[in-house]
């Protein structure tokens, strides 16, 4: 479409949002009925580490998110003359798992908890071998579940627990809803049904009522909705929270609200079965849709959902590109000491184009980017550290590489079990951060995998975008349309993609540099011991 055709549609309300709360930054999406994006805006943030819990403040989202709506809304107006003043409709996704508490006026009664805390072992173990289904520690019911060990006196006036993506859409719209792979990091689904598993529902909550507590499981946690549903509308409130200049009308249709996990698979069309995605970015997880069950629960291995509630094994890691950037930062100092004009951008591109050049086992440099704990290594803390031997070629290839090779270290350990459980992937494509230099991250994460890699061109737009495709579907889907048909169909049939194969001197190299890693994590789990 040109210029005067979009200008036209987003005037008539055509124009679909999709809004993402990620690690680092809050990012908003418009795309038009081709899908394709037509203005952005964004906001960075980071967590905190505040009395031992990394946290976000819901202030800081609700600031990010209106200045990156506005920023978003100066980019239409530049590049189209038009303001922008209604939406078709819109979808709200944000960082999984956590703990988010509200009484029931709304209070929120406790600081938010993130995914990156490895604070909930011991519920999370009694959890599990309760219902005998993986509970990893970031999952909201296993921070619940710990707050109750804890004796947490809050929990007397709980009301609700959400996800900073339902709390965002709660507030938004009014309805207390999540999309199902939300949920799925919430607690377990029966993918048969696509609600929570209420088997393991009746289990739990015969747990809580033994500690005294009067609420109900069911009652605290938020309604499932799958892919396509009905999720309201933006309320006259909702659009000035958003939008507090008061310009953006109310009455966009929402899609139910959804998590990282979903935004990637849909970004990269990895919602069928057989497919597969890994994002790359603070954190790292691949995600595969299988075709048959495991044949047993694995603590490495979580099980979530697709948006449209197909099972999915989940190997998530919580570190990894955070120490990329750290070293990012000491190298700018460096150029800055040296009087060099160089930017943040040229230095990552020197760093992950080293990494080619670098022996392939790194030349004995190893590299721990545990910035938090891991518990796909079994590290309740993080210490990032790089080790070597006095035999070890410490070179600048050597050292990129032990950085871009150690972010994908943990997901290499988790992978082997599907490996070893013989499941099928068909495709896995691969998007993020780590992913943005051409070739580099493809051909490694290729090797650490041992199987072909595919980033496609849209990757670099990221969760907004796949968001913002969930709305899409929502409000443009025809009758019987499936997610998986409509991803296929509509929006991804022309899509272009590079694909790396893995290269055997690649593969023999990460295996190498993944023993020495793991070798490496005794002196990792030491300096935790001994609080150095």
């Amino acid at each position: 479409m040109n210029r005067e055709t979009i200008a036209q549609r987003l005037q008539e309300g055509q124009g679909v949002l999709g809004v993402e709360l990620g690690s680092t930054r809050i990012k908003a999406v418009l795309i038009g009925e081709d899908h394709a994006p037509l203005a952005s805006g964004d906001y960075t943030w980071e967590n905190r580490l505040e009395n031992g819990v990394w946290t976000y403040s819901l202030e800081d989202a609700w600031t990010g998110l209106q200045q990156a709506y506005a920023a978003l809304k100066k980019d239409v107006l530049a590049r189209y003359g038009v303001k922008l003043t209604k939406l078709a409709g819109f979808g709200v996704s944000g960082m999984m798992h956590g703990y988010l508490p509200f009484d029931a006026e709304g209070k929120q009664l406790a600081p938010f908890r993130t995914w990156r805390n490895t604070m909930t072992g011991a519920a999370a173990q009694e959890l599990t071998e309760l219902i005998n289904f993986q509970i990893p520690q970031r999952w909201s019911i296993a921070h619940l579940y710990q707050a109750i060990l804890n004796g947490e006196a809050h929990l007397s006036r709980l009301a609700q627990l959400t996800t900073l993506a339902g709390y965002i859409h709660h507030q938004l719209t009014g309805r207390n809803v999540v999309g199902v792979c939300e949920a799925s990091g919430m607690f377990p689904i029966d993918s048969v049904t696509g609600d929570y598993d209420e088997r393991m529902l009746a289990l739990v909550q015969e747990k809580i009522a033994a500690h005294g507590y009067a609420w109900r499981l069911r009652d605290v946690l938020p309604q499932v909705l799958p892919a396509g549903a009905d999720a309201g509308t933006i309320t006259p409130q909702g659009a000035l929270l958003l939008d507090p200049s008061g310009e953006l009308l109310p009455g966009a249709a929402a899609c139910p609200p959804e998590g990282d996990a979903a935004t990637g698979m849909v970004a990269t069309n990895s919602v069928a079965v057989c497919t597969g995605n890994v994002s790359a970015g603070t954190s790292a997880f691949a995600m595969v849709v299988l075709e048959k069950p495991l044949s047993r629960v694995y603590p490495e291995i979580d099980m979530v959902t697709t948006p449209s509630g197909k099972p999915v094994a989940m190997v998530h890691c919580n570190n990894c590109t955070s120490d990329i950037n750290a070293w990012a930062g000491v190298l700018k100092g460096f150029a800055q000491a040296a009087k060099l004009d160089v930017s943040m951008n040229d230095i990552f591109t020197a760093v992950f184009n080293a990494a080619l050049e670098g022996e392939p086992d790194c030349g004995g440099v190893v590299n721990l980017p545990m910035l938090s704990g891991e518990p796909i290594v079994d590290l309740e803390e993080g210490r990032p550290m790089v080790v070597r031997t006095p035999q070890a070629r410490m070179t600048f290839a050597n050292f990129s590489r032990s950085l871009v090779c150690g972010a994908m270290a943990g997901l290499k350990i988790g992978m082997r079990i599907l490996d070893a459980e013989h499941v099928r992937i068909d495709s896995l494509t691969g998007h993020g951060g780590y992913f943005k230099t051409p070739v580099v991250g493809q051909r490694l994460l290729a090797a650490a995998l041992n199987t072909p890699i595919a980033v496609m061109e849209t990757a670099g737009e990221g969760g907004p975008w796949g968001m913002a495709l969930l709305a899409a579907f929502c409000v443009r889907k025809q009758a019987g349309q499936t997610l998986e048909e409509y991803l296929q169909n509509c929006v991804f049939a022309d899509a272009a993609s590079t694909l790396q194969a893995p290269q055997p001197e690649d593969v023999a190299g990460f295996q190498a540099y993944t023993e020495r890693f793991q070798q490496a994590l005794t002196a990792e789990k030491a300096a935790v011991e001994l609080q150095a």
